[in-house]
């Protein structure tokens, strides 16, 4: 009985330098369910100054509730931007991004990150932020096997909220159900000063544009619950926290930030103390220095670590990609970030005797 992130039956132009607009659903019919049949089924009509749907969802409780959608969309006038399936959260506060730290509680959110198997097949963890200002990333795909925004982290000490329970809060997973082609999954981070406002948005994006008179057909699942309906057999992240970079006792002569990266779970428990475990890293812009993978013996897991120095006077966003791997293969999900370097002016090092 927990309220968490939420979900709409159509995005259109969010995260644009124009009004996003909201399509609601203005009529439902509720079709009882057969003797012993425990899917509920309804019927909805979405309506929008841009694009009428019909949609069917076809509900089933339990620990993970599932929701089966079927929706025709129909597009009124030329959309710049669609979004299928569109997840909306918060996140204000993290232990990647205190960015936001006036509240006693440590963290503050409702998901903590962006999920995504790739039609490929890659398993992709992408923390989420509270950024200064808006940020929009999109991470390209052709038929996704599925995607969501998941609350991975549960421990009720991290939070320290005794009041709406954060730690409880569920998770979302979209699964297509049909061939979505190519797109992509689009992320927007809003930042907010508040844990009332929802500032985060996830979605699917087709490549193709979205026209009047065209008859658009999407099919998914969704699946509510603590985790994803098929987690990947690889190792996942567990924590990612950010800090000042350099070496502890010794004076820092230049800026960088520190990365830490846990991961848990795969074959990470199964590995033998001589096991040669590499972090695969690579970055947008600037220097990787100081690189390290090593067991973290409290979780069975293990922890990449690597400092990064940003171009001088550049505070453009860096994305940022790592992964472990052991005799070429990987051992666990993708790491994905992206890091805004602060001003050159604001660039402390830190330094003991300092006074800043």
């Amino acid at each position: 009985m927990q309220y968490g992130l939420s979900t709409r039956g159509l995005a259109i132009d969010t995260g644009m330098n124009q009004p996003e607009e909201f399509p609601v659903f203005t009529h439902f019919w509720l079709q009882k369910p057969a003797p012993g049949n425990d899917t509920a089924t309804v019927y909805a009509l979405l309506q929008s100054p841009s694009a009428t749907g019909a949609y069917r969802f076809d509900i089933t409780p339990g620990n993970t509730l599932v929701m089966k959608v079927d929706a025709a969309i129909y597009p009124r006038k030329p959309i710049k931007r669609i979004g299928i399936a569109p997840l909306t959260s918060m996140y204000m506060v993290g232990e990647n991004d205190r960015r936001a730290d006036w509240d006693w509680r440590p963290e503050i959110h409702d998901s903590d990150g962006l999920a995504m198997h790739t039609g490929a097949g890659e398993w992709i963890w992408r923390p989420l932020a509270n950024p200064y200002h808006l940020r929009f990333n999109a991470y390209a795909d052709d038929n996704p096997h599925g995607f969501g925004l998941l609350q991975r982290d549960r421990h009720f000490d991290h939070y320290q909220d005794d009041g709406v329970y954060y730690n409880k809060r569920p998770s979302l997973w979209v699964e297509p159900t049909n061939n979505w082609g190519k797109g992509t999954v689009q992320l927007v981070e809003i930042p907010t000063q508040d844990e009332t406002l929802d500032n985060i948005v996830a979605y699917w994006n087709p490549d193709k544009a979205i026209d009047p008179g065209q008859e658009l057909l999407f099919s998914y699942k969704l699946f509510w619950g603590a985790h994803p309906p098929q987690p990947s057999e690889l190792a996942h992240v567990v924590n990612t926290f950010t800090g000042i970079g350099g070496v502890v006792g010794r004076k820092r002569h230049y800026y960088s930030e520190r990365f830490v990266i846990d991961f848990k779970g795969g074959k990470l428990p199964m590995l033998s103390k001589d096991s040669e475990v590499q972090a695969v890293i690579s970055a947008s812009a600037g220097r990787v220095e100081i690189t390290s993978a090593r067991p973290l013996h409290p979780i069975d897991g293990y922890r990449a670590m690597f400092d990064l120095v940003p171009p001088d006077g550049s505070d453009q966003p860096i994305n940022l990609r790592l992964y472990l791997e052991k005799d070429g293969e990987p051992l666990t999900e993708t790491w994905l970030y992206q890091w805004s370097p602060p001003p050159a002016d604001q660039r402390r090092l830190h330094n003991a005797g300092d006074p800043n």
